[in-house]
């Protein structure tokens, strides 16, 4: 028999209170959603246990295991409603429909004056947000099957857009349905990571007021990405964008080749986040991209990067540098780089001038406007106390500008 020790309403109590406790859910009526809105209702195949854990649950699975649909982690579902800032009676639409859980928690957001509309490319994901959104007493959320990124111009125009599914590129269609000054949050990828960003409609550009880390199942259809091994094992891979020059066949055995390591003097705690060391270089180093080196590898010693599955790396022709970590006492760890390859010491020498620029400012994060690719390069203003990138995807352009 249940206890009431772990009845839905106690776990999702802690749940909840789990959020708070990690910085998400500040808003009051984002706190009182998670607290009304019973999650278990949408996972019914999951234990109750589960369906309150900070955890991604996963729905669907494609036939090599990797994650179709699921619900998303509930400190990440916070952080993005944090970012939407919904108001009574706003106009949304949701691009990812997954168990309907979002979208019943953006309904009560929103409430009786507005309107929610959640779209997903997969019927069977669609009628399983469907029956949830019904159970759980949400009939008036609209259910849409189709490919996201035509978004719904049906209900058109939007206060707020946001996406539950990982973007690499964004559509005409998001500057065709939302609102001016209305927000867009998405987990939009680019060099090879990938940050939940709150974007505000100004005129003909989307304009970055906060950008936080995050992983999500990617939406079908878009490849602008590349990967390649670089090893004769296949137990490390690089992955970077199509705009990019980086040849993984060009750096093939570079790790065979005599190593080249700098420490930054630079350290941090066990728990301190270090990601903005990657996010920093994306806005003026277009050889930025992503390592990834199987558990063999760093076993091995062939290859040790700070977080084995994803850190930063410099690739330059046939040169490669990629951030490393050495613990230096109890508790704490120096950032430094480890080069191969003809340019590998002055790679990771630049890495490290990285580290100690975000080491001024851990909390500096740069600005992204993103237009319509048919936007004119000649239209778009340049800060010219900033540095910038500008990255054309297929369809948009993202100009990232850093200090």
């Amino acid at each position: 028999m249940t206890t009431i020790t772990n009845s839905p309403e106690t776990l999702r109590a802690a749940m909840v209170d789990n959020v708070k406790a990690a910085g998400h859910a500040t808003s009051p009526a984002v706190e009182q959603a998670m607290r009304t809105v019973p999650r278990h209702d949408f996972v019914p195949e999951a234990a109750v246990g589960d369906a309150y854990a900070d955890t991604a649950v996963i729905t669907k699975r494609a036939s090599d295991g990797s994650a179709l649909s699921c619900a998303s982690v509930p400190t990440i579902v916070a952080m993005m409603l944090d970012q939407l800032q919904v108001e009574p009676g706003d106009r949304i639409l949701e691009i990812g429909a997954g168990t309907g859980y979002n979208a019943a928690l953006l309904a009560r957001l929103t409430g009786p004056g507005g309107s929610v509309t959640t779209v997903d490319i997969d019927p069977e994901v669609t009628a399983g947000a469907r029956r949830g959104l019904d159970a759980t007493g949400n009939p008036h959320v609209e259910v849409i099957t189709r490919d996201g990124s035509l978004g719904a111009s049906e209900n058109a125009p939007y206060d707020r857009i946001i996406f539950t599914v990982g973007a690499w590129d964004l559509t005409p269609a998001f500057w065709e349905q939302l609102a001016p000054g209305g927000r867009l949050v998405v987990p939009l990828r680019w060099r090879a990571q990938t940050r939940s960003v709150a974007f505000v409609r100004d005129g003909d550009a989307l304009v970055s007021d906060s950008m936080e880390l995050c992983g999500f199942v990617p939406m079908i259809g878009q490849e602008g990405e590349r990967s390649g091994t670089i090893d004769s094992d296949g137990l490390v891979t690089l992955y970077w964008d199509v705009d990019q020059t980086i040849d993984a066949a060009e750096l093939s055995g570079v790790l065979d080749q005599s190593k080249e390591t700098v420490w930054s003097e630079v350290l941090v705690g066990a728990a301190e986040p270090f990601d903005g060391i990657w996010l920093r270089i994306t806005g003026h180093d277009s050889r930025i991209c992503r390592i990834c080196a199987d558990r063999a590898a760093v076993n091995a010693g062939l290859c040790t990067p700070a977080i084995p599955i994803r850190s930063p790396a410099l690739a330059d022709g046939d040169s490669l540098a990629y951030l490393a970590i050495r613990k230096v006492q109890e508790g704490r760890f120096e950032l430094g780089a480890i080069g191969h390859g003809t340019y590998g010491h002055r790679l990771a020498r630049q890495l490290c001038d990285e580290i100690d620029v975000w080491n001024h400012d851990r909390n500096a994060q740069p600005r992204l406007r993103t237009y319509p690719l048919s936007t004119p390069r000649a239209a778009i203003p340049f800060d010219p106390t900033l540095n910038h990138e500008l990255i054309d995807k297929a369809e948009a352009r993202l100009i990232v500008s850093v200090i």
